[in-house]
């Protein structure tokens, strides 16, 4: 049974442009992202580096151009953040059903960012959502290691089977995924977090009314899909979880 949902912040609910911070970043006279600068953007978003010290790392390797050009730049990749996505993390905060987590690799320019294209109020309204609010920045751990979703795991005294976690970076979930954890690799632009008790993907609800998970285990279930099969709609009621019928392969599919 699911008891905490935990969720990452950017492509999950604030819609990202990934491609616009290297794309911003060559009119600037940086060409790629050299191993260096990976390490001090990771140094950045794990609370090594302050964002002066960020940007004046920056500044030092092109000083022709700006600081506010640098972060501008850099901040290039927070987009909007879609009220409906607001009101529904808003009911679901109210349902008082799971506990909610944030997790998310970001940093202080970002935050910045976010609250200037949403407002602080509702950037409010969707931090009083959460029981829990993690920052790379701020607990200095990021993901994928492993230690991040410890520590998560470990101060919430949380069972891996009873959390899943939704991310857009496969590394990420596949690294909580070792630890037990229910994941959902949410796909930008196809997906969407709103449909998190609805069919989505491959036709397939992750969660049920009880809120458990149907495990990939469930597909051994020869009961399960024979009761699936044989239902002319291309939903059935099993019990307390609904199924999916690919309606051209025949195939059934859960998870």
């Amino acid at each position: 049974m699911i008891k905490t949902l935990l969720f990452d912040f950017g492509d999950v609910f604030i819609n990202l442009d990934k491609e616009a911070p290297m794309i911003e970043m060559k009119k600037l006279g940086i060409l790629s992202f050299s191993n260096e600068m990976m390490e001090i953007n990771k140094q950045y978003e794990t609370g090594k580096l302050a964002t002066t010290q960020f940007l004046e790392w920056y500044h030092k390797a092109v000083p022709n151009r700006s600081k506010k050009q640098l972060a501008d730049a850099w901040n290039s990749i927070i987009l909007n953040f879609p009220e409906y996505r607001l009101k529904f993390l808003e009911d679901l905060a109210n349902s008082k059903k799971y506990q909610l987590i944030l997790l998310s690799n970001t940093n202080d320019l970002h935050i910045e960012k976010v609250i200037e294209n949403m407002t602080l109020k509702r950037y409010n309204r969707f931090k009083n959502c959460f029981g829990a609010f993690y920052f790379s920045q701020e607990i200095h751990l990021r993901k994928p290691n492993l230690d991040i979703y410890e520590f998560v795991l470990n101060s919430h005294n949380i069972n891996p089977n009873e959390c899943l976690f939704i991310d857009d970076t496969k590394e990420n979930t596949e690294t909580a995924k070792a630890l037990g954890i229910h994941t959902w690799n949410i796909i930008p632009k196809k997906e969407d977090v709103v449909d998190l008790f609805q069919t989505k993907k491959d036709g397939i609800i992750y969660i049920g009314s009880s809120g458990k998970v149907i495990d990939e285990e469930t597909k051994s279930n020869q009961g399960i899909r024979s009761r699936i099969l044989n239902g002319s709609s291309p939903y059935k009621l099993d019990g307390e979880f609904l199924k999916y019928i690919d309606s051209k392969s025949n195939n059934y599919s859960e998870k």
